[in-house]
């Protein structure tokens, strides 16, 4: 094994979505890997909560990501604690749940916003930094919902479908340049955004039974994933989407 495989420590790197969930994990699981992490959300206190908790070279943004007016001060404001930014994780979104023959355009547009226009939009803006440096590492977040219909999540499924077309765009646009983009593509995980389904045991457990390891994922269970996408130990892996699923997508 070449040394230093895994080695990501130094590396700048930003997570929208920080303040909670999923997002949150990601972020602390970099920090303890010794990166310089900037931590982008909406909710200043609770980023605040995170920074307080994690210490080390963190820095917060507060910024409404869904509102593409604030994308041009969002990259200024991750880039000034540490300089250019290594590596990204687009781990922000929403899921509105809402049934076919009701969602509105409004909310349609806002989840398509957050979850697909924004992790683009922010990758193209912190691009020149990455190719100066001939180095990044663009993880996306997609979803079961990326090849499965499930119910009341037609605008969140779009989104997510698109992501996981729009991670391999990016890897086809961008890893010549010595960067790479894939995705992770959680199972069920108790968090803020799935608060609904874990309400639910009787689904919850259902849904357990559904994998193959016989249980729904822990926030821990994303960290290899995640560290294996960030660092030189996936060089030659781009434009993929994994599962990190317990195999539920496998049965």
């Amino acid at each position: 094994m070449a040394p230093g495989l895994w080695n990501i420590a130094g590396k700048v790197a930003c997570v929208t979505g920080a303040s909670s969930g999923l997002g949150r994990s990601a972020a602390t699981a970099l920090a303890f890997a010794g990166c310089k992490v900037v931590g982008v959300a909406r909710r200043a206190d609770a980023l605040e909560e995170w920074r307080a908790d994690v210490g080390g070279k963190t820095a917060c943004v507060t910024s409404d990501l869904g509102d593409r007016s604030c994308l041009g001060d969002t990259l200024s404001a991750v880039r000034k604690p540490f300089g250019d930014i290594d590596i990204l994780i687009n781990a922000a979104g929403i899921n509105t749940r809402m049934p076919a023959d009701t969602i509105s355009h409004e909310d349609w547009d806002r989840t398509l916003e957050l979850n697909l226009n924004t992790p683009f939009f922010l990758a193209q803006g912190l691009m020149p930094g990455m190719k100066k440096n001939g180095w990044g590492r663009i993880v996306n977040f997609a979803s079961l919902q990326s090849e499965r219909a499930m119910p009341n999540g037609i605008s969140y499924g779009a989104s997510k479908g698109g992501i996981a077309q729009v991670t391999r765009a990016m890897a086809e646009a961008w890893s010549p340049y010595g960067i790479t983009a894939n995705a992770l593509a959680p199972g069920f995980f108790r968090t803020e955004l799935t608060g609904p389904v874990f309400e639910d045991e009787v689904l919850s457990q259902k849904l357990a039974d559904q994998t193959c390891i016989g249980r729904n994922g822990e926030p821990a269970d994303l960290d290899g994933p995640l560290l294996f996408f960030c660092s030189d130990a996936s060089a030659y892996v781009t434009g993929q989407v994994l599962y990190v699923d317990g195999g539920f997508t496998a049965k």
